[in-house]
């Protein structure tokens, strides 16, 4: 059973909620987090309600400050439970919109798409199978977009206003 427990201030400090479902807009709950703990599941936390704006990752563990989530301001108001996804995975990148242009396939985690792809855009990304995470920059590192089995004509389509795309992983349950 998943369940995940926020804070308002710092290091576990102030009023706090836990939630064990989605929720579509915690502000009736906290009017900001500052830190949480994930006490088990796996989760997507947004910073718009609706799960809506920058999406944030979470695994089982301790989240002291907002930074620890890699997140850029105290401001979460949405969240969802992922299930484990337990299948094989795939995914292609398109390097222009509508599934057009330059192609490549991967099976596994890329550090640094950028190498990859030899080119810094990635405009579409449909998913096969599987669950992926779209990073902003090499090494996992900035903005987080959690992409659901399915296909994205678009980087509208998984949230992303920029077609820049830096690095992704897998979804796995060994790292949920």
């Amino acid at each position: 059973m998943g369940k995940i427990i926020f804070y308002e201030g710092r290091n576990y400090q102030g009023r706090s909620w836990e939630c064990s479902g989605d929720c579509s807009d915690t502000f009736s709950h906290f009017t900001c987090c500052n830190s949480m703990r994930v006490m088990g599941g796996h989760w997507v936390a947004y910073e718009k309600p609706n799960f809506m704006g920058y999406q944030y990752m979470l695994n089982k563990g301790e989240y002291p400050e907002f930074s620890h989530w890699m997140g850029f301001n105290n401001c979460i108001r949405s969240c969802q439970m992922i299930s484990p996804y337990r299948g094989a995975y795939r995914m292609r990148i398109y390097n222009r919109p509508n599934l057009s242009g330059n192609m490549m396939e991967f099976m596994e985690d890329c550090p640094n798409a950028y190498h990859q792809l030899r080119a810094p855009e990635t405009s579409t990304a449909p998913r096969l199978r599987g669950y992926e995470v779209l990073y902003e920059h090499p090494n996992y590192r900035g903005r987080q977009f959690f992409l659901r089995p399915g296909e994205y004509r678009g980087c509208m389509e998984w949230g992303c206003y920029n077609p820049m795309v830096g690095s992704f992983r897998r979804m796995r349950p060994s790292i949920m």
